[in-house]
């Protein structure tokens, strides 16, 4: 049984159109929509859309920490609200879940932005490359563990921010695999903040956090 595990904090529209995507997957398999305190009408919609809904406070660790804790399944999968997996997305994390040698690995997928402009092409092949090469997936390409391994690395810490950074290096390089789908996530921040000023932002920010500064001053710059 596999548990699909989403932080969310009124992000309503972005949720809907995840789910929907959610919808073609094996009935065993659940979702838990674990929500900081939202105002919008998230948890209304999770609940119409079949998911079991946590409230507690917001921060994204602090959120995936409490879905892992509730969750049923013997696999998670941790993903964003903003994300869809790519059709075809099933079969592919089942074979995963099948393998034995897997139970001590963690998967992710390739990134790929919603928006058709050149400069959202870019964005991807750098941060393909990036998980590659340094084995530094984000969260917003998903992350599928075993209950056992997740424990055994030690969770998601209470972090509001470079959580996923965190536990994937605690997972390794070496223990982290590409899947072959995709994660289709938004490319809202790209468009706001510049298709060169957003990765570099997010460049500074992991800089500073392998560097050790406080994820507080990390925070005011990510945004």
């Amino acid at each position: 049984m596999l548990s699909i595990i989403i932080p969310t904090l009124n992000c309503r529209d972005e949720l809907v159109r995840t789910l929907d995507a959610f919808a073609l997957r094996p009935p065993e398999w659940e979702i838990i929509v674990s929500d900081g305190g939202s105002s919008d009408g998230t948890l209304e919609a999770a609940e119409l859309a079949g998911a079991r809904t946590l409230v507690g406070p917001a921060g994204r660790g602090r959120q995936l920490a409490a879905g892992a804790d509730a969750a049923a399944g013997v696999w998670f999968l941790f993903w964003h609200a903003d994300t869809q997996p790519q059709p075809g997305w099933v079969p592919i994390m089942e074979r995963f879940l099948r393998n034995p040698e897997n139970r001590f690995r963690a998967g992710y997928c390739r990134l790929v932005l919603n928006d058709a402009a050149p400069q959202a092409r870019r964005v991807e092949r750098l941060a393909n490359w990036r998980t590659e090469t340094l084995g530094l997936p984000y969260g917003d390409q998903g992350l599928l563990i075993s209950d056992e391994y997740y424990e055994h690395v030690g969770g998601f810490k209470p972090l509001p921010l470079m959580e996923d950074v965190d536990i994937v290096r605690r997972i390794g390089r070496r223990r982290l695999t590409t899947l072959d789908t995709a994660a289709i996530t938004s490319a809202v921040r790209y468009r706001r903040d510049g298709w060169w000023g957003r990765p570099i932002k997010n460049i500074t920010c992991l800089s500073m956090y392998l560097l050790g500064m406080p994820i507080s001053v990390i925070r005011k710059l990510y945004g």
